[in-house]
């Protein structure tokens, strides 16, 4: 443009932000989709979200950001809540967390029901816990307005050995009795569920427990007997998941080989690859695309285990925060985690994972909803958006350089066309995107064709704000605390999508030929 940096900022004072952006320096950039073949495929239904069992006193780094929602506390009967989880029709939701291998089932034999107590020498500084089938109504009360697809983690440490010396090793076989009563309790009310998983963070050297992969094994084994005698047709009964922890290639290898063909439907794994949420420079790590990629080998090794040891399954994220600990305060539930989140959701679709459980649907910093107004955040929209438009079929795309510059694309969940997600790391770069078909040796769109394009920037170009933008418009709750409808602009498709510099743009190209999509 010919025009210094100190012109190009004195400019932006007079002009508006938006037109700030448009005036970036800008980088010309052809993507080919290849259309003729899937690289991978995901769930119908690849975004989950998880609930969480934290009480109101799990704190960490002098701040307690669970307050009323975990899953003892939470407000079932808030309007924003429901209204959240019906838009997505369905959400997938898991109902699990660290404390669920503490949690007993007030049903059956179990008369006692203790309450969650801050305690020393307890898993995560906490005494035992207990789900009252009351509030398992409760909680499909809700479910049965809204719809969502249930996963239920269970209690996986019951009747193993208590850890002695220090060793955090649980010896022993599940006793499965309680999980059996509360199963069967759930299906004597008619509650659907979609998939039940055995224990959270227990694999490898665990978290503040672990158990063997072989034992671990064996008992995903007793797991997938008991599901089938309590569920004898196979056209309704649920999918079993396991082992919900940190990837480690042997242990996950011997866990597969252990429980042996056809017992593990889900192979889950947990990420937190941002790393503690009181880290000050998380802020960077998130725009850092190299520091993003590093978590890419990890899906790698983890396609790899399933391909060698466990083809009849999928793997899934079955939680994913970005950074543990709750979060960071400052960004985990801002525009800027989208840098974090949506390239997730774009790499591990490539990687051939079936779902990603976001933590948490609300709790924490990094709650797809605000802890105590339930107002959304921005990457519940960014989610939203993603299950709307992203469908099974993840198609290969390439494009030259750029590492600021992320771009997935996917067979169209609304046409036979495909859908792409375009991020723009870069604070200082515009792109003029052209979309090309590798199918028809790079043949563009005419004149004529259109596409619809959904432009999502944070309110007056702060990364660090909690509201979004849709195509220069804030995304607010209706008056009827509805989710607002999400509108597209419509663009003549022949023309390059502009995608400014910190911004997201989901893009839905109906006229694009791609004969996996038909």
């Amino acid at each position: 443009m010919g025009c210094s940096r100190a012109v190009f900022l004195l400019g932006c004072v007079l002009l508006t932000w938006w037109l700030c952006l448009s005036l970036a320096a800008a980088e010309e950039v052809k993507v080919k989709v290849k259309g003729v073949t899937s690289i991978a495929k995901t769930d119908g239904n690849f975004i989950c979200a998880t609930l969480d069992w934290w009480p109101e006193d799990k704190c960490d780094y002098n701040q307690c950001p669970w307050g009323k929602a975990g899953i003892l506390n939470l407000d079932l009967k808030n309007k924003i809540l429901a209204n959240a989880i019906k838009a997505f029709n369905p959400l997938r939701i898991r109902i699990g967390g660290s404390l669920e291998d503490q949690v007993v089932y007030k049903v059956g034999t179990m008369k006692i029901c203790p309450r969650f107590q801050k305690r020393k020498d307890g898993l995560f500084g906490f005494s035992r816990g207990c789900l009252p089938m009351k509030r398992w109504d409760e909680l499909h009360a809700l479910f049965n307005k809204t719809g969502p697809l249930v996963t239920f983690s269970l209690n996986a440490l019951i009747g193993r050995q208590n850890p002695v010396g220090g060793d955090t090793l649980w010896a022993g076989d599940w006793n499965a009795q309680n999980a059996r009563d509360f199963i069967n309790y759930t299906i004597s009310k008619g509650y659907k569920i979609d998939s039940w998983e055995l224990g959270n963070e227990l694999c490898a050297n665990g978290v503040s427990a672990r158990v063997e992969a072989s034992q671990y094994g064996k008992d995903m084994i007793v797991l997938k007997e008991l599901v089938k005698e309590l569920y004898p047709d196979p056209s309704t009964r649920p999918k079993v998941l396991g082992p919900g922890g940190f990837y480690d290639e042997e242990w996950f290898n011997e866990f597969l080989q252990t429980s042996g063909a056809g017992v593990v439907d889900g192979l889950t794994h947990h990420i937190y690859n941002l790393g503690a949420g009181v880290d000050k420079n998380l802020i960077n790590k998130i725009q850092d695309p190299y520091y993003l990629d590093r978590i890419a080998q990890a899906y790698k090794d983890i396609s790899r285990s399933v391909d060698l040891f466990g083809p009849w399954s999928g793997a899934w994220v079955g939680e994913a925060g970005g950074a543990y600990n709750s979060g960071g305060k400052d960004v985990s539930h801002t525009f800027a985690d989208g840098f974090w989140y949506l390239d997730q959701l774009g790499m591990t679709s490539t990687f051939n994972h079936k779902v990603f459980c976001r933590q948490a649907l609300i709790g924490g910093n990094y709650g797809l909803l605000n802890t105590t107004t339930f107002i959304p955040n921005p990457d519940y929209y960014g989610a939203l958006l993603w299950h709307r438009l992203m469908g099974k079929n993840v198609l290969a795309t390439t494009y030259e350089g750029f590492p600021y510059l992320r771009v997935y694309s996917h067979c169209s969940k609304t046409s036979s066309g495909i859908a792409v997600l375009i991020m723009n790391i870069s604070n200082s770069t515009r792109f003029e995107v052209s979309i090309v078909n590798d199918y028809n040796m790079g043949g563009k769109f005419e004149v004529g064709q259109q596409r619809e394009e959904y432009h999502l920037t944070p309110k007056d170009g702060n990364i660090q704000s909690d509201v979004l933008l849709l195509n220069g418009t804030p995304l607010k709750l209706t008056e009827a605390s509805d989710i607002p409808a999400l509108e597209p602009q419509i663009v003549d498709a022949s023309k390059p999508i502009t995608v400014v510099p910190h911004s997201f743009v989901f893009v839905n190209l109906r006229g694009f030929n791609a004969p996996v999509c038909a």
